[in-house]
Formats: C-alpha cells, structure tokens, sequence
C-alpha cells in the first residue's frame, strides 16, 4: 500500500487540519480586517521606556512581559496590565495609549503583556481559541503569571490588580476577567467582544454583526470559565466607538448584558451621563452599595481603536502617532478614573479602588453622620459614602464610625486598620 502525501498523515487528518488552519486564518484577517485599509504601522521612535521580564513563570501561552515602572511609586502600588491590539506590540501601545503618563501621575506599575507572529500572523492574542481562553492555560495563564511577578518581584498590591486592552486584547481583557475574577478587581474592555462567544460561534460573525443571546445565558459562560468561585464579580467598563466596522458597536451592548447579568443588575442604565471633548455617552450601573460595578461608554464618530487625547490637560492624553488610536477622547485617563487610580479627582471618581497616594495624609475618625456633616462623605439612599473614593461606608447614621484618610486634599478613603 503507498503511502500517503506528506508523510504518514492519513489524508482525513491531512484535511481535516487544513480546515482547521483556515479557520484560524479566517478569524485572523476578520480580527484585522482595517488594518489592510489604514495600511502598515508607520515606526517611530520610541519614547517610553519599558523593561522585558524573562523569567515569569511557565509562560504556556509564548507571551513577552513588559514593565513601566514611574520613577516615584508608592509602596504595594496598584497594577494594570494593557494589552495591545492586532498588529500591534507592547511599545506601540505604551507610547500611544497615554498609560504610562497617568502610572507617573498616579502612581501605579504597568505591566504590558505582548504576543508575536508565532502565536499569531498579525499579532493578535487568541482570545478565540479555546486553548488559551480557558483558566490555567495558554495565553490565559501566561498573563495571570505575569501578575504574580508584578506582586512579587515589584511588591504591588494583590487586591488591586486592574486589566485593560484594544479590540483582540479587549476580548482578551475579558477573558482574563472571566477566567480570573479572583485576581481581577476591575477591566476595561475597548473594542472588544463578550466571553466565549466563539464557544458556537464563528471569530467573524462574533465581531460582526455580533450575536445575540439573553443576559443570563451571557454570564452563564463567564460562571461556567470558574466554576467553583463565589466571589464578587470584577467591575467592567466597556468602551467602543460608534461607528466600529471591525467589532460591531452590538458587541459593547452584549458585553452589558454578560456583565450586568453577572452582578444582578437589569440593562436600564441607574445614571447617564455626558464626559470628554466630544459628549461621549456614559451610562453606569450601579449596585446595591453606590459603586459602579458596569459602565458603558459610547464615544461618537470614531471607528476601531482606542480614543485618545493628546495634551496636557489633567484629562488629556496619548497620542494619534500610530494606527487604532484616533482622536477623541483621553479613553485611558477615564478607565483610571473608573480603576479608582486617579490622585487627583477634581469631580469624584466613577467608585472602587484606592489611589496612589500623593502628599501628606490627614485623618479623621468620626460616625458616619459626623463625617457627612464635615464633608468628607455624601449620603444616598440611606448609605455612607466617602468623597472622592466613593467607598461605601454603611448606614447613614451616628452609630457607624469609619476612619477616613484623606490624601490628597478632597478624596477620601476607608482606613479603620491604620492611617496614614
């Protein structure tokens, strides 16, 4: 009998793998689709300064590890990890993106998480395979060793652990959530896509025009990544523009219902407001204790990318030097703001998280009604909540007492175990 081409393949298998690679290459040139329309990355000089870490751990998913680490950092500083979009790298979206600027003034560690072309032709985290979008494997487990190490070799704080990232790493930001709630607080998804949509579903048609399925059977896939965890949901804030043709604006609106489902809330947005230079369109969701656990923000008249603004303005930044990152809105400076990142908070943060510190701390113990009276906490709905952080701080009465630290002037936060 003779044997069959290339090697001692049967040819079902043969067929089947050449099935299976195009498959994988459709999903890839869906994901890019505008890249071939905005043509090659123009190089420029770089201008922010990142450090490869080697030696993170097993590294399943063949991912490169990237530091920006601000000249001033607090002690057990925050951590973000950003995650590029196709065709793109770690440099690009660190010079591009704004972040690193918001880390010096804030005060928190970035950590850029970077995939090649031999995990992908265009440089796309796989956010649609199942190998490296399930808990303890792949590309998943790669990113959630390179939080260990930020913990560990840069001492950040565990509990405050933050992920972000465009269009394959927006999908991906919400596996990372979906898969690792426990190490997660909050993500920020930009032009991104709803958890395991490819689970029956094609990359293309999950990115458009997007599927469509009810908010229970939406978060009933992010339960089902881990299944035997009880712990709160990480809060998301989903970013896109309104007139994407790669991911169809639908996939932000699926996204609110995986994750408003997951924290049991309805679709009716509690607060809608307008933010930025051009009237982007926030809705928020919140839960029973004030913070907001799902955010929703429709920025207008712009295509596939991350919006930024540059300037100089406390709420500018990034810069339109590179593909995917148009003019609008300072996207990076709010998704902080949403983290609980910002030091400075001239309008009061969107809720959750710490700050990274700045200047001298004043304290103050007090009942929460006496706190109320001295304006460093706001009351609603019959809760507490601190002014700045907006960190729930029980019943509005004088029986509760917190003590506050305030730092800097204006933002408060809880600090019953120590202050400063």
């Amino acid at each position: 009998m003779p044997q069959p081409p290339f090697g001692a393949a049967p040819r079902a298998q043969l067929r089947a793998r050449l099935h299976r690679n195009l498959l994988r290459l459709l999903a890839v040139v869906a994901v890019v689709v505008g890249t071939a329309l905005a043509g090659p990355l123009p190089t420029a000089q770089a201008s922010v300064t990142l450090t490869r870490v080697s030696d993170f751990g097993s590294n399943p998913g063949a991912l490169t590890m990237y530091v920006y680490r601000p000249a001033s950092l607090p002690a057990h500083p925050p951590v973000v990890v950003a995650l590029h979009g196709c065709t793109q790298n770690a440099q690009v979206y660190a010079d591009n993106s704004g972040l690193p600027r918001l880390a010096d003034r804030d005060g928190f560690l970035l950590v850029f998480a970077e995939t090649t072309t031999a995990n992908n032709p265009s440089q796309c985290f796989n956010w649609f395979q199942s190998s490296d979008n399930r808990r303890d494997q792949g590309e998943a487990l790669s990113i959630r060793q390179m939080v260990s190490q930020a913990v560990t070799a840069y001492g950040a704080d565990p509990q405050r652990v933050y992920v972000t990232g465009l269009s394959a790493g927006g999908a991906m930001t919400a596996v990372m959530l979906a898969t690792y709630p426990d190490v997660f607080s909050a993500g920020a998804v930009v032009a991104g896509l709803p958890y395991d949509c490819t689970q029956d579903n094609s990359p293309y048609t999950c990115m458009n025009p997007g599927v469509d399925l009810s908010p229970d059977a939406w978060a009933q896939r992010v339960r089902a990544a881990y299944p035997s965890y009880t712990g709160p949901w990480p809060r998301t804030a989903i970013w896109y523009g309104d007139q994407d043709t790669t991911v169809a604006p639908r996939n932000a609106m699926e996204l609110r219902d995986q994750w408003t489902a997951l924290h049991g809330l309805t679709q009716t947005p509690s607060r809608t407001t307008s933010i930025g230079p051009d009237a982007t369109q926030q809705d928020q969701y919140l839960a029973a204790d004030g913070t907001v656990a799902v955010e929703v923000d429709k920025v207008p008249g712009i295509g596939h990318g991350t919006p930024v603004d540059p300037g100089t303005g406390t709420e500018q930044c990034g810069s339109t030097g590179a593909p995917y990152f148009p003019a609008s809105i300072c996207s990076s400076y709010w998704i902080a703001r949403f983290f609980g990142l910002e030091t400075a908070d001239p309008g009061g943060g969107s809720g959750g998280g710490g700050t990274g510190g700045g200047g001298t701390a004043s304290c103050w113990t007090a009942s929460n009604y006496a706190q109320v009276q001295a304006g460093r906490a706001t009351t609603s709905g019959g809760y507490t909540y601190a002014k700045g952080s907006q960190q729930n701080m029980g019943l509005y009465n004088t029986f509760v007492t917190h003590t506050l630290k305030e730092q800097p002037a204006g933002y408060f936060t809880i600090a019953d175990n120590g202050c400063p």
